[in-house]
């Protein structure tokens, strides 16, 4: 019997480095995709089966999922769009451009992927297509609004999804998880410093006592934070159930900002999230 396949993207490191490992050790047949060659050797080296898929580009999209397709022979049981960055900083000092490019990875890329795929499980009966949101994708922070638009429309986007693919047998899910131990902040500091112009801020004294703090300095967890086998705990639900949940909360704060969300009047819950 033919193993279930699943295609992973933003595997290096973290949430989708950590469901390729845990997938592969419970049978699933992986293909576990990054940006860079380099990392897909690494992984190739670890005995995953790795190639490069970059959201940035709909050639490497679609050649991605050419060549999970053919090895499988044109199949494929699962979809985990994971792969994503943040751009630290004020709304006010982000200039359109950043926009722009961070919703090529972080929502175009899902899309254009997204639709490729689900041809392919139309066809053969079935599939599961996971998105993995954030507690950003319902709730916001300061200095983070560039990620948190672009969970945002993906929110929207994939419960609009969830809804129109009900008379189909594909499923589509959220994973929405809160602090876990990842790369991302390290990996947001090229693009803050590529956007960002910290000294023609009105911020800037601002940056100086919180955000530049936050990307620079080694602070050690987060309070609340999980290791990446939470996330990979509730996608093997997502994946394995008869019947997955719509949304799959990961980390504590995910779960008190839902509440809150629900109780307190939009004044309180700025006052709440401004604390942050």
């Amino acid at each position: 019997m033919a193993k279930k396949s699943i295609l992973i993207t933003g595997c290096s490191s973290g949430i989708g480095y950590d469901a390729a490992k845990t997938l592969h050790g419970r049978g699933w047949r992986v293909f576990a995709t990054c940006r860079k060659a380099e990392d897909c050797a690494r992984l190739e080296s670890e005995g995953l089966e790795s190639f490069v898929l970059d959201y940035e580009s709909t050639a490497s999209t679609t050649e991605g999922l050419q060549e999970a397709l053919s090895r499988t022979g044109g199949t494929l049981d699962a979809l985990f769009n994971n792969g994503a960055y943040g751009i630290p900083g004020a709304v006010e000092d982000l200039p359109t451009d950043a926009l722009r490019a961070i919703f090529e990875t972080n929502l175009f890329g899902y899309h254009e992927l997204t639709r490729q795929v689900i041809p392919v499980m139309r066809a053969q009966g079935h599939g599961r297509i996971l998105n993995c949101s954030s507690v950003l994708g319902f709730t916001v922070l300061r200095w983070r609004g560039a990620y948190v638009a672009t969970k945002f429309a993906m929110e929207g986007l994939t419960d609009t999804l969830r809804i129109e693919m009900r008379d189909t047998p594909i499923k589509v899910i959220l994973i929405e998880p809160g602090p876990i131990t990842s790369k991302i902040r390290q990996n947001a500091i090229p693009h803050f410093e590529k956007w960002i112009d910290v000294d023609a801020s009105p911020r800037n004294e601002q940056y100086q006592r919180s955000l530049l703090k936050r990307l620079y300095e080694d602070r050690g967890p987060d309070p609340f934070e999980l290791p990446a086998s939470a996330v990979s705990k509730k996608l093997i639900h997502a994946l394995e159930h008869p019947n997955p949940k719509p949304r799959y909360f990961v980390t504590t704060p995910t779960y008190i900002m839902a509440t809150l969300k629900r109780l307190l009047p939009t004044r309180a819950m700025d006052w709440v999230l401004s604390r942050g």
